[in-house]
């Protein structure tokens, strides 16, 4: 498959990505874990259907790496949600993509692979930007960003788990893994704080399952396709997206600082990415 179309795949996820992020802000007076039964729940209509309509063995057959990525992918989700709670949606999906570096330090620990010193100046740049805006921006949550760094942490773990699946099950089997593993969570967890919706609220609940489908089965499309790094850089268009959506939406405001904490990260990441992609 070539790398023109991995990147469209990921252009695909990062959009359906940030309308679903956005969707999330404007019903944060909804538990984290309730949004999470929803978008989970919501997406398994798409995922079992696919998977029955094609005769796919839905149990697939790498099960504990397809369960270990469902419980990575969960606990990442749910802290993201949690985030968004106490953090401007932008900021926490800048943020989130962290992940990459957390990705790099599991593959160097767990693979085997080498981080290159270079690599490490663009990781201090991107780290240099979570400074700068937990540092210089007062309105910024501590709580907020210690919940979207651990996050970032669990969905570096999910790239190496996908990394390693690789071409031997089929997009939607992992993907329909971890809307099983999170709709059960999701639902347990929300028990005691449930809040019945009302009206367009249940649209809006919904409507993340479908964009959650949409970014999840091609970004996997995506990184099954290519190496990793030559596909990564475009998921921070969607830090892009979500920032210009949620200034539009939800009437978010941004600090210079977090604009140019959220550069520092992105350039950062987008340099390792680069230089990866050149050396390998």
């Amino acid at each position: 498959m070539s790398i023109r179309v991995a990147l469209k795949f990921m252009l695909i996820s990062t959009v359906a990505f940030a309308c679903m992020n956005v969707t999330v802000k404007y019903l944060e007076h909804i538990s984290a874990y309730q949004i999470v039964f929803f978008r989970s729940f919501g997406s398994l209509f798409f995922t079992f259907g696919f998977l029955l309509r094609n005769k796919i063995p839905i149990l697939g057959t790498h099960r504990k790496l397809l369960v270990f990525r469902g419980l990575a992918g969960v606990t990442a989700m749910t802290l993201f949600f949690m985030s968004i709670k106490y953090l401007p949606v932008g900021t926490a999906v800048s943020l989130r993509y962290l992940s990459p570096i957390f990705a790099a330090l599991f593959a160097m620990l767990l693979l085997k692979e080498k981080v290159r010193p270079l690599q490490w100046l663009f990781f201090a740049i991107a780290f240099a930007g979570v400074l700068i805006m937990k540092g210089l921006d007062a309105q910024l949550n501590s709580l907020g960003m210690l919940l979207i760094l651990i996050a970032s942490v669990f969905s570096g773990l999910v790239y190496i788990i996908i990394n390693k699946i690789g071409k031997r099950e089929h997009p939607v089997v992992i993907v329909n893994y971890f809307m099983v593993i999170a709709t059960i969570t999701g639902g347990l967890l929300s028990i005691n704080t449930w809040v019945n919706p009302v009206g367009i609220q249940w649209l809006l609940l919904f409507s993340l399952g479908i964009y959650g489908y949409i970014g999840q089965v091609y970004m996997t499309k995506a990184f099954q396709a290519t190496k990793i790094s030559q596909v990564a850089p475009l998921k921070y268009v969607e830090v892009i997206f979500t920032v210009a959506l949620g200034v539009l939406l939800v009437d978010e405001v941004y600090s210079i600082w977090s604009l140019l904490g959220i550069v520092l990260i992105i350039v950062g990441l987008l340099l390792n990415s680069r230089y990866a992609t050149v050396k390998n």
